[in-house]
């Protein structure tokens, strides 16, 4: 073989060689450009899996009313200067009689002690008798609704002047409450407007159905539920001296004396799901 010859074999070995180096250059891009492709989509999958799991989560949701919501005060001079009023929390239907009881029953004292500045309330919807037949036209879910709304334009205290008023108008369990236009004719009385829209599309369906689901996480099973400081209490007739002794404590006061006119028999009873 001459010279040239094997000058050219070298060459040709030697691009042969290149090639074939430059292939597997590529193959390991584009390897790698497919595992980064799978990563990417395992890693939305899994976030969009997320969300939507997210998206469904129970989602506790509350509205609190305090001494300046009801145009109170701070709470008087045997008053810890670092005092924190005690949460009571209610949760509650307003298609609910039993809710409807205790509001008839507590409802002004209630407001005298957050006023007082020696307790807040959280009320927390738990609109659950559309699903018993409590309402032909899932009024508990609507008027629950309309009084997101109230609270969503407006403030807390319009909530509690909302809240009290489909109290004060509730239909009979197992009839058709209001319809939305009426629902929002109701809250103009009242000086709340620009609502029509929310309560028309539902709005806080979602959230409303989110609550009722982290209440039950919470073990509620009926309404009214009342916690008072995080402990779940049963109402007995007792409801405003278990608050009252709730805040002596708080504020460092002897416990108050038992009022001996307090009747167990007048306390509303709790509607509670079945099954």
């Amino acid at each position: 073989m001459s010279k040239d010859r094997q000058e050219r074999a070298a060459r040709a070995e030697q691009m042969r060689k290149e090639r074939e180096k430059a292939a597997k250059r590529q193959r390991s891009v584009i390897t790698g450009a497919i595992v980064a492709v799978v990563i990417v989509l395992v890693a939305v999958a899994g976030y969009g899996i997320s969300t939507i799991n997210s998206d469904n989560a129970p989602e506790a949701f509350s509205i609190e009313y305090t001494a300046a919501d009801a145009a109170g005060s701070d709470a008087g001079a045997d008053t810890p200067a670092d005092y924190e009023p005690v949460v009571v929390e209610i949760y509650e239907d307003f298609q609910c009689p039993a809710c409807q009881a205790l509001e008839q029953v507590y409802g002004q004292q209630l407001e005298t002690l957050v006023a007082s500045g020696d307790i807040t309330m959280e009320y927390h919807p738990f609109s659950f008798l559309d699903e018993r037949g409590g309402s032909p036209n899932e009024y508990s879910k609507r008027a629950t609704n309309a009084a997101i709304c109230v609270f969503e334009e407006y403030d807390a205290a319009a909530y509690k002047t909302f809240h009290d008023y489909l109290y004060a108008n509730q239909p009979s369990e197992g009839s058709p409450g209001p319809e939305d236009e009426e629902l929002v004719a109701a809250a103009e009385t009242l000086g709340f407007t620009g609502i029509e829209s929310c309560v028309t599309d539902h709005t806080y369906f979602d959230r409303i159905q989110k609550a009722k689901e982290a209440g039950g996480e919470r073990g509620v099973t009926g309404t009214p539920t009342i916690y008072i400081g995080d402990e779940k209490v049963e109402d007995n007739g007792t409801l405003i001296e278990q608050i009252n002794a709730a805040v002596a404590e708080k504020k460092g006061l002897p416990a108050p004396t038992a009022d001996p006119s307090t009747d167990p028999t007048s306390a509303p009873t709790a509607t509670t799901p079945a099954g």
